[in-house]
């Protein structure tokens, strides 16, 4: 069920959704969070949408979708659409579109509809600001994550977050990597345990979380880290044996190699927006790790 509000008032969209609720026999309790999506246009809106609505049967949540891109269209207005789909989870969506002067004070319109009682996490499917914890929408957070992978220049964009970084904040290039960063570890976990002298990180060029997992080893290890365009691979130097974990590009099975010893194949497909949200969602407090590797991008040597 799709309802659409024109021209309207967040006391007139509040009465609207408790008679939605009643109609189709929803309720706001088992909510565990209000997620906030913050869009400029609706280029990535049913995308957003579908990924919260995935994301959110792990955690019931209610979705509000705030679009102001249009800050130079005259008079303040506001519309609305309510998108009831009558299951647990991410059923209510509210989207609220924002004209003129009121595109910037998001904040005051979103307000009333937040759950009390329960945290807010703020997500910027593009484009995101420089220091989200001082967003209007970014202050009403307790977690705000951001995706430099839809940016135009998604490496400036990941490498951005240096600067506006704050103790909260969080990058879906960064959940991309999770498995990554696991299979990594758990091959340094058996003998040799010699340290890592040097490292390369290969991929596209457009490819941010190969970025943050460059700035990652970069603040893990005590030697060069390299990050240069070509296959997809990961190589961890050390003084005996060279560990390797690569895919092709498209591909679902990656392979960890290791010097003198046999290949293992291991499922490793991309992970879908939806399945990374869903991992940010689960944790809402400050990611210190995430932190080091934006720190640590600092340090990687791009060739």
């Amino acid at each position: 069920m799709i309802v659409e509000l024109p021209d309207t008032s967040t006391n007139a969209i509040n009465k609207r959704l408790d008679e939605l609720r009643e109609q189709v026999g929803a309720a706001t309790t088992g909510r565990v969070l209000t997620l906030i999506i913050a869009l400029g246009n609706d280029a990535l809106l049913d995308e957003s949408i579908a990924a919260a609505y995935i994301a959110s049967q792990e955690h019931p949540s209610r979705v509000i979708v705030v679009i102001t891109g249009e800050a130079d269209s005259g008079s303040a207005r506001l519309d609305a659409e309510l998108r009831m789909l009558g299951e647990a989870g991410g059923g209510e969506v509210v989207v609220l579109r924002l004209y003129g002067p009121l595109a910037g004070h998001a904040d005051a319109v979103v307000t009333p509809f937040l759950l009390p009682d329960i945290p807010v996490v703020a997500w910027w499917p593009d484009v995101a600001p420089a220091a989200p914890a001082a967003d209007p929408l970014g202050a009403l957070a307790l977690r705000r994550i951001t995706d430099a992978t839809n940016a135009s220049d998604p490496r400036a964009a990941i490498r951005s977050r240096r600067d506006g970084y704050t103790a909260g904040d969080t990058d879906l290039s960064w959940s991309r990597i999770t498995y990554w960063r696991a299979l990594l570890a758990s091959a340094l976990d058996q003998p040799p345990y010699e340290p890592i002298r040097s490292a390369v990180v290969s991929g596209l060029a457009t490819e941010p979380a190969l970025d943050i997992l460059a700035g990652w080893l970069a603040s893990r290890i005590d030697g060069p880290v390299r990050r240069v365009v070509g296959a997809l691979r990961i190589e961890l130097m050390r003084d005996s044996e060279i560990v390797s974990l690569s895919r092709p590009q498209e591909g679902v099975i990656a392979t960890l190699s290791r010097t003198g010893r046999p290949e293992a194949l291991v499922p490793l497909p991309r992970r879908v927006t939806a399945e990374c949200l869903a991992e940010d969602l689960r944790r809402l407090d400050p990611d210190g790790v995430y932190g080091a590797a934006l720190t640590g991008l600092e340090e990687v040597e791009y060739l």
